[in-house]
C-alpha cells in the first residue's frame, strides 16, 4: 500500500540564541512549532542571558552564518523566513547575500536592537547596513517604537507620528510595516500595519495586559507572522492571526513565575 507523502510548512529563523529560553532562536522555534510549522535555524550570535539581562554576546563568524544558510536552504528549503538579531554590519550583509543567492521570499524582518532589559543587541554601524541591505528584501518589517525611532533618527511617540513613520519606513523598500505599540504611554497598545502596495493603514487594537512576563514578545510575534505566511496567508491575515496568538501567549504566561526578572510568554498556551 502506497501512502501519500506529507509536506511540512517550513520556517527558517535567522537570529541570536537566548540561553534563558524566552527570546531569540528559542522563542522562535517554540512559536513556529506552536503555530503548526517545521522550524529551522541559522544562529547569528550566542548570548549569555537570563530574565535579568544580557551579560555577554558572542557573535558567530560571518562565514559560519553563511555555511548554515548554505546547508539548510538548498536541502530543506523554506516557505518563510524570520530574521531577528544581527549584531554587526558584516552579518547583515552576509544574510542579505545568502537570501538573494537562494531566492528566498516571504521575509519577516524584526530589527532587534535592544533587549527587554535595555541591553544593546546591535552595533551602531549595523543600522545603516540594515536599511540598505535587508529592509528592501523584507515583505514585512516589524519594529517597536524605540526601533522605529532609531531607524528614522528621531523620536516617535504619538499615533500620528507612528502612521507617518510606517509610510517612511515602507519607502526604504519593504512591502509592509507593522509598528508595535507596546511602548506607547497609554492603557491601549494598538499596533499600526501599513500595506505599501495598497497605501492602506490598518489599526490593530490591543489592550495592555498587566504582567512583567514580556520577555521575547517581539521575537514571538514576528515568528508567528512568519509561520502564518508559510502556510500561505497574505500579510494582513498573517499579522491578525499572530496578534491573537501573542495576546493569548502574554495572558497565558502572566500567572507564571520563572527567574527574577522579565519572564517569558506562554508559547504553548493552546496546548497546556
Amino acid at each position: 500500500m502506497i501512502t501519500e507523502e506529507k509536506s511540512y510548512f517550513r520556517v527558517l529563523t535567522i537570529a541570536g540564541s537566548d540561553s534563558g529560553g524566552g527570546a531569540g532562536i528559542q522563542a522562535d522555534l517554540k512559536t513556529i512549532a506552536a503555530n503548526g510549522c517545521y522550524g529551522m535555524s541559522v544562529i547569528t550570535a550566542l548570548t549569555a542571558q537570563n530574565t535579568l539581562g544580557v551579560s555577554a554576546i558572542h557573535a558567530v563568524p560571518a562565514d559560519f552564518v553563511r555555511a548554515q544558510l548554505d546547508a539548510v536552504l538548498p536541502d530543506i528549503g523554506c516557505d518563510a523566513v524570520k530574521i531577528g538579531m544581527l549584531f554587526s554590519a558584516e552579518l547583515i550583509r552576509t544574510v542579505a547575500d545568502g537570501l538573494r543567492r537562494h531566492g528566498v521570499q516571504r521575509i519577516v524582518l524584526d530589527p532587534v536592537m535592544v533587549a527587554q532589559s535595555g541591553d544593546k543587541l546591535m552595533r551602531d554601524e549595523a543600522i545603516e547596513a540594515l536599511r540598505q541591505h535587508l529592509i528592501p528584501l523584507a515583505e514585512i518589517l516589524t519594529p517597536n517604537l524605540p526601533e522605529t525611532s532609531v531607524l528614522l533618527g528621531r523620536e516617535i511617540r504619538t499615533a500620528e507620528e507612528i502612521s507617518r513613520a510606517a509610510v517612511e519606513l515602507a519607502g526604504l523598500g519593504c512591502a509592509a510595516v507593522l509598528i508595535k505599540g507596546g511602548h506607547l504611554d497609554s492603557e491601549n497598545c494598538d499596533d499600526c500595519l501599513y500595506l505599501a502596495g495598497e497605501k492602506r493603514m490598518i489599526t490593530l487594537p490591543g489592550k495592555r495586559i498587566a504582567t512583567g512576563n514580556n520577555h521575547g514578545t517581539g521575537c514571538t510575534l514576528s515568528s508567528a507572522i512568519a509561520a502564518n505566511m508559510a502556510k500561505g496567508m497574505e500579510v494582513e491575515a498573517a499579522v491578525r492571526r499572530a496578534k491573537d496568538y501573542i495576546t493569548a501567549a502574554i495572558a497565558g504566561g502572566a500567572a507564571y513565575k520563572i527567574g527574577h526578572g522579565h519572564g517569558p510568554v506562554h508559547h504553548f498556551h493552546p496546548f497546556w
